[in-house]
């Protein structure tokens, strides 16, 4: 009699609580792969530039795609996210896009065996929407690798802008990986400045 009663009641209990009539809503998980526009091939003669790990800065080790309130707080989306943590497919882009600039011999990885001529490091501080305009940034410090010294060649955080077409989800997704790669491209100016 008990098992009947359970039988009959649980249904009625998870369509009172409104359970039933909520729609299923898929996680969206969206590649975080920022394309340069031209491949170069390497430089034979070029520095070897080694990308060492990128940080996430406050907030951004969160995977959820980000967007600021008029209140200065971030929300972030639950059901739309990137596909690895950003400031990991940040790096990963970074180093793509730099090892296909033409500037560099090689552009490596941390524990590679190449003698390193130059170091980048940096953090991920800036990738959200605010509004109808996509924000990214980047602080960036290159290190000189000399024989017997070390010296800092470049400090600097470089932001990037991008319009964001529409309030859903893949326009913000394509906007914020469009600062990036302005981002990106700003970074290549300076490297190849110093």
């Amino acid at each position: 009699m008990r098992r009947r009663f359970l039988l009959v009641a649980l249904p009625l209990a998870v369509a009172a609580c409104g359970l039933s009539e909520r729609p299923y809503e898929v996680r969206r998980e969206w590649p975080l792969l920022v394309r340069r526009p031209t491949a170069v091939p390497p430089r034979a003669d070029g520095p070897v530039l080694e990308v060492r790990d990128l940080r996430a800065g406050p907030g951004l080790a969160e995977r959820g795609l980000q967007s600021l309130r008029s209140d200065g707080s971030i929300q972030t989306a639950f059901y739309e996210q990137w596909a690895v943590p950003p400031a990991e497919g940040a790096e990963d882009s970074l180093r793509q896009w730099l090892a296909q600039s033409g500037q560099f011999a090689a552009v490596v990885s941390p524990g590679s065996r190449a003698a390193i001529t130059l170091s980048l490091d940096g953090e991920l501080t800036t990738l959200w929407t605010d509004g109808g305009v996509a924000r990214a940034a980047i602080a960036v410090t290159a290190v000189a690798m000399g024989a017997a010294t070390r010296r800092i060649v470049l400090q600097q955080t470089f932001a990037g802008t991008a319009p964001v077409a529409d309030s859903s989800p893949a326009a913000a997704v394509r906007a914020q990986l469009a600062a990036l790669a302005e981002v990106f491209a700003q970074i290549e100016g300076a490297l190849a400045r110093v």
